[in-house]
């Protein structure tokens, strides 16, 4: 059987139900009516129940693993097998003396590693994560990667001697780069535990300490995502530590909470970021690592949430495998999702309609179309919120033709800090905007504020007079009905052979009473980079033409088309000129319909 990220598209999308006949299908559920999945740690005995409650009261887990013995020194039970590769570029740049984060070299000799001159969030959590352990374990053997490893460790040990009394002092200890940098210790332990004895104690010494550390302060996380990574590295810890059982029982009830606290029921994290999706089962691959490392196998209630979170995710890849970009995203390469996917062992496909999580999928022969149908995520839970609601992205054979900036969560990189917030916005997807406004207002620090708090959503299969079928999808926000009494309703309808997708945006009016006056309107079309695009002689439309020969013609029934410049950032994090259509003017706040057509010619 072949890897599921390797077949063909129109295959993927069969499992899902679809309506048919033309007939109305399930009302689809919101965004804010996300339910947390609800999952039970692993079934104990009395006696363990004891120990776990024993060891959560504070008693050490050397007097409950032995009462009468003495305490086993410090040292790893087992050598773990990591199955995701990291990045060769990233780590080769290591070994020549560089921190490269999204395409920006930092040299490591300038690093303050005790945090005193913050660095750019990037940075700050590869640094401080540890993360860069799997880069540099893949690009070359451990006799060569040790030694870097280890200098680069003793420089982070120097500035960062013993853990502080609570998170927050600084980045090296917040719960969520504590939690990493602990399993990545643990897994990527030949690359840091190879050297003189002395140097391994003191690393071992840290290693134990931190995990005693985590054990006290994971509850005080700075977010779900976070505190997951936390409680990862409590279970490693359990796992790879002498007189861990205690502390592996208390991880595992801990772990599985907050795993209940981070997604909701088909699978999508609540921050509905697929980095975060991306980054939660790499956490838990690599977890289930260190349990087959000791011979055990993770808890069945673990390996339900990793099968879980595999669909949803598949759901925002285009044809080639990359993900679309959305909520912070960039369009992580193919290749970099299939290796996370193949590590999972989780063989599936893609969820088409993932109802909570907000997104809707539409495969149509060689054509992919994602389209945002939810608000953005609760304050809470938001990571790099954008207020994308109805917000779409088009792909054909692999080739990205509509698409969204994305990139927030790369700000630092080439990607500079201050464009986070504008990539963030509405105008920065692909949908209409109301008076240069964000349908839903963006803080700062990820934040999102007031504005879309419902969404409806339709999806239909309708017949088409040449005995094919199309799939159609209704959906409105009430992001703008506030300020300016419209609501914005978008129809898309895609061909079941891909080669044409009708849209139309409607503002109706959402008061009794209707405003007077007129207000601007912008409708925005992010291209992708390797489109090439003419716009025609009679200013209503567009010629696009595609690498693979393919030429495609966007049609405004709405007004003149305008060719404006973009920023698309690629599958590494870094930005890319692009250009984008727009179609602007004022509207009635009465309200207003604007019909558009992108459809393949030859």
């Amino acid at each position: 059987m072949e890897d599921s990220a390797n077949e063909p598209e129109a295959e993927r999308e069969t499992e899902a139900p679809a309506a048919i006949n033309g007939a109305p299908a399930d009302r689809i559920e919101t965004g804010r009516e996300l339910a947390l999945a609800d999952f039970s740690p692993p079934a104990l005995g009395m006696g363990e129940r004891l120990i776990r409650m024993a060891y959560r009261m504070g008693v050490p887990g050397s007097v409950l693993s032995s009462p009468m013995g003495k305490k086993a020194r410090t040292r790893l039970l087992a050598t773990v097998n990591n199955t995701i590769p990291g990045n060769r570029v990233a780590g080769t740049a290591i070994r020549a003396g560089h921190f490269l984060v999204h395409g920006a070299k930092t040299p490591i000799a300038q690093v303050d590693y005790a945090g005193a001159a913050r660095v750019t969030p990037p940075l700050e959590k590869v640094v401080h994560s540890f993360s860069w352990l799997t880069d540099l374990e893949a690009c070359g053997p451990r006799e060569q990667g040790a030694p870097v490893a280890e200098r680069i460790l003793s420089s982070w040990l120097q500035a960062n001697p013993n853990p502080p009394a609570k998170p927050g002092k600084g980045p090296a200890w917040n719960v969520g780069n504590t939690g990493m940098r602990l399993m990545n210790w643990l897994v990527h332990a030949p690359l840091i535990l190879s050297g003189e004895k002395a140097f391994r104690l003191r690393t071992l010494a840290h290693i134990a300490e931190t995990a005693r550390w985590l054990d006290r302060q994971v509850i005080r996380a700075e977010d779900g995502l976070a505190e997951v990574a936390g409680w990862c590295g409590i279970v490693a810890a359990g796992l790879l530590l002498p007189d861990g059982r205690p502390r592996r029982l208390y991880g595992e009830a801990g772990l599985i909470k907050a795993l209940g606290e981070l997604i909701g029921d088909d699978g999508g994290v609540l921050s509905r970021s697929p980095l975060a999706q991306m980054e939660a089962l790499a956490m838990l691959v690599r977890l289930r690592n260190c349990y087959h490392a000791t011979r055990r196998d993770a808890s069945s209630a673990m390996e339900r949430v990793v099968e879980m979170l595999v669909p949803p995710l598949l759901a925002l890849t285009h044809g080639d495998g990359s993900l679309g970009s959305w909520q912070g995203g960039w369009a992580v390469d193919g290749e970099e999702v299939g290796d996370l996917v193949r590590a999972s062992g989780v063989r599936t496909r893609p969820l088409r309609d993932v109802r909570q999580w907000g997104y809707q999928r539409i495969v149509a022969n060689k054509s992919v179309l994602q389209f945002d149908t939810a608000p953005p995520p609760m304050v809470q839970h938001a990571c790099f919120g954008c207020a994308s609601t109805l917000a779409f992205e088009m792909s054909h054979a692999g080739q990205r033709l509509i698409v969204n900036c994305g990139g927030a969560a790369s700000g630092g990189g080439l990607v500079p800090v201050r464009l986070e917030q504008g990539l963030r916005a509405t105008a920065a997807h692909s949908t209409l905007t109301l008076d240069d406004a964000n349908s839903t207002a963006i803080l700062i620090n990820g934040g999102i504020g007031s504005g879309v708090t419902q969404v409806d959503v339709d999806r239909k299969t309708l017949p088409q007079d040449n005995g094919t079928t199309a799939t159609r999808l209704e959906a409105s926000h009430n992001g703008y009905a506030a300020r300016y009494a419209l609501t914005h309703q978008r129809i898309l309808i895609l061909r079941d052979d891909g080669t044409e997708l009708r849209g139309e945006d409607l503002l109706l009016p959402s008061g009794r009473k209707g405003k007077r006056g007129k207000v601007g309107f912008a409708i925005r079309f992010h291209l992708g980079p390797d489109v090439e695009v003419s716009l025609t002689p009679d200013g209503q439309g567009a010629g696009l033409a595609l690498p693979d020969g393919s030429y495609w013609q966007f049609r405004s029934g709405a007004g003149t088309v305008e060719l404006e410049d973009s920023l698309w950032v690629d599958g590494q994090g870094r930005p890319q000129a692009t250009q984008q259509l727009v179609i602007q003017g004022l509207v009635s706040r009465g309200g207003g319909n604007f019909g558009w057509l992108i459809k393949k010619m030859s």
